[in-house]
């Protein structure tokens, strides 16, 4: 088991989605991936075990569908819910640099060679234009009907904010690069 599952980022998402209702540690997976948080089941495991010996979610009944193995659903405790409160707390007030996939691939650009650089970041601002455009579909319909109250999806909100402003800079990016504006050594001019 890893030395502190309470440490592992999947900690806060695990709580989160107990606090809507008790699941067990393989809906919680499906629910966690579902959403697009990056699981590994295995974690998902130690962590619910260690939130258990936390105190922060309680076993509850097992249950049993059909030829499926037994299941222990958790519930989030009263403890649970403070350390929920104090870690979305925590996050929600202190930024923190976050290395993304495509913070990484962009860092290495230049091997690319000009050309090459330009023409997949320009492919890049498409496909972000059809997710954004996607995005902002399901966003207008989910508060159209004022069902979905707008608390509900920020996080919507705050994902389509990011991927348009990603657009914009991969688009000036892509016209400077094009126009000679980027100096791009020699070497690695390929492209």
């Amino acid at each position: 088991m890893p030395r502190d599952a309470l440490a592992n980022p999947v900690a806060l998402p695990v709580l989160g989605a107990l606090l809507e209702q008790p699941m067990h540690p393989y809906q919680l997976a499906v629910t966690l991936a579902e959403r697009g948080v990056p699981v590994n089941r295995g974690s998902v495991y130690d962590t619910v075990e260690a939130m258990a010996r936390a105190g922060w979610i309680e076993p509850l009944p097992a249950e049993q569908e059909g030829a499926r193995p037994q299941r222990t659903p958790y519930a989030l405790t009263e403890d649970g819910r403070d350390e929920l409160v104090r870690r979305l707390d925590a996050r929600i007030r202190t930024p923190r640099r976050e290395f993304t996939e495509f913070l990484g691939a962009v860092s290495h650009i230049g091997v690319l060679g000009p050309a090459r650089a330009a023409a997949a970041l320009a492919e890049r601002a498409e496909r972000l234009a059809v997710l954004a455009d996607e995005d902002h579909r399901r966003l207008d319909e989910a508060l159209a009907d004022g069902r979905v109250p707008r608390l509900f999806v920020i996080e919507a909100e705050y994902a389509l904010v990011l991927m348009q402003a990603e657009r914009e800079w991969v688009l000036a990016l892509a016209d400077e690069i094009r126009d000679g504006g980027l100096a791009w050594p020699t070497a690695s001019a390929q492209g």
